[in-house]
């Protein structure tokens, strides 16, 4: 496959981002930026959030995982409908009844502006790193499949990738990314169905079965992947990084009315399940094509080796785009996102600052860029992970906080709230990698578990109002 090919064809999928984000930002102002001017289609934020939720990551683990754990992540993405049923029905007519174009608004309207600001440098430290990693991949697949044999280096690379977000985030900000986040669902989508037809087989799913690949239920209480475990993990995981997450709820707070964006959410709840199952569907027929092949390749590795060594020229250049496509939400959300957190929450300006606001965008994209050249120097993908896993550790506090501030009539001095919320996730640190607990594996669940530490810390501090 020709570099150069490759390389016209991201930078034509580039020139479509920029060209869709200059026609339907122009002239949208600060309100366009953080809310979208709050007149964004339910449906097309419905499936652009589609892209945003899942990520690069997603798009070669899921399929990667089902040779060592079949479709048990159907536990997991069960969970996630449930989930985004809560935000809708608890999380969203409290965030549209204060207008907020920050969700971390609703903590200092409850408590303070300590914990608005506690909740917002949680968010901008989780979304940093893990956008931030993420974005590492997108530069890294780029660099070896096509600035590398073209004697480009890798930090050129990583700065041009960034250039082109910033062009098309910078002015549009969330009302660009409705459409954009858009097109690169539909991209990611067309990868995933593209190579799906070309590996099926009239008898897959009886050869699936026959493997062993089609599992679904964990019987076990002792499994990390327990039935029980993993639809709970999945709720809670939705609840704490999409409904506590400014960059996912930022496009639902772009929907005029309430009833509308939670039809976006339930929608999208039913979208993700089907899309999931898809990508695991996929899966199966990878570790199919890979036992009858002889391919070594297995987890993340399995998806992009047998696109690259064994399928047609044309379906490369598809997958190198569904995966870009994947992975790019990850970056130009959570750059818009941090920006909005930080001039709404830690700097407080006024929405109409756009100096202030274009210099912090640019900040973002500068320490991105630093960040990816730390992944780079690094060189180690465990690295990545890692940091992906302890980004998730500030989630927890997060959902106690806003469990606290809508369900609990208490109030706390900030000293407190900040005391005890970095206690909680310190204690589940110990507990994550000790594991006292006679054989249980604490999985996907910590995250609860953090969240109802911090809970129950603020409640024990916490003083009645009068």
């Amino acid at each position: 496959m020709s570099p150069a090919l490759l390389l016209i064809g991201v930078l034509t999928y580039f020139g479509l981002l920029l060209v869709l984000a200059r026609c339907v930002s122009h002239g949208s102002g600060a309100e366009g930026f953080y809310v979208g001017g709050r007149e964004s289609p339910w449906p097309v934020v419905a499936f652009g959030m589609i892209g945003t939720s899942l990520s690069g990551v997603t798009f070669v683990s899921v399929p990667g995982s089902v040779a060592v754990s079949g479709f048990s992540y159907l536990q997991v993405t069960l969970g996630y409908v449930i989930g985004y049923v809560v935000i809708a029905l608890v999380l969203l007519p409290a965030y549209h009844r204060l207008r907020l174009a920050s969700i971390y608004g609703l903590l200092g309207e409850r408590l303070g502006p300590a914990a608005q600001r506690l909740g917002s440098a949680y968010f901008i430290l989780s979304r940093t790193l893990g956008a931030t990693a993420r974005l590492y991949l997108v530069v890294q697949v780029l660099h070896t499949l096509i600035m590398a044999p073209l004697g480009v280096p890798f930090a050129v690379g990583a700065a041009v990738v960034l250039v082109m977000i910033l062009l098309y985030t910078v002015e549009g900000g969330v009302k660009a990314l409705v459409w954009t986040d858009t097109l690169q669902t539909a991209g990611m989508l067309t990868g995933l169905v593209v190579c799906t037809a070309l590996l099926w087989q009239p008898d897959a799913l009886q050869q699936m079965d026959a493997a062993g690949l089609s599992r679904i239920w964990v019987t076990d209480p002792l499994s990390r992947d327990f039935s029980l475990k993993a639809l709970l993990a999945g709720m809670f995981i939705t609840i704490a990084m999409t409904g506590l997450d400014q960059e996912m709820m930022q496009k639902s707070l772009s929907v005029a009315k309430l009833r509308d964006a939670q039809k976006n959410l339930l929608v999208l709840g039913v979208l993700m399940l089907v899309v999931i199952a898809a990508f695991l569907l996929l899966g199966g027929l990878l570790s199919l094509y890979a036992q009858q092949h002889g391919i070594a390749a297995s987890g993340d590795a399995l998806f992009p080796t047998v696109v690259m060594e064994h399928l047609p020229t044309w379906v490369q250049v598809v997958f190198v785009l569904a995966l870009v496509s994947a992975l790019l939400p990850s970056a130009d959300g959570a750059l818009t996102a941090l920006t909005a957190s930080t001039c709404l929450d830690l700097l407080r300006i006024p929405r109409e600052d756009t100096r202030t606001r274009q210099r912090v965008h640019l900040g973002f994209a500068v320490l991105f860029l630093v960040l990816v050249l730390g992944f780079k120097a690094l060189d180690n993908a465990s690295m990545i992970y890692l940091i992906l896993k302890l980004a998730g550790y500030t989630y927890g506090p997060l959902l106690g906080l806003f469990a606290f501030a809508l369900f609990t009539p208490k109030a706390l001095s900030g000293r407190v709230l900040v005391a005890m919320c970095i206690a909680a996730p310190l204690l589940c640190a110990v507990l994550d990698f000790g594991q006292p607990w006679g054989g249980y594996q604490i999985g996907l669940e910590l995250l609860l578990l953090n969240g109802v530490l911090t809970w129950a810390g603020l409640w024990l501090a916490g003083r009645k109002v009068k």
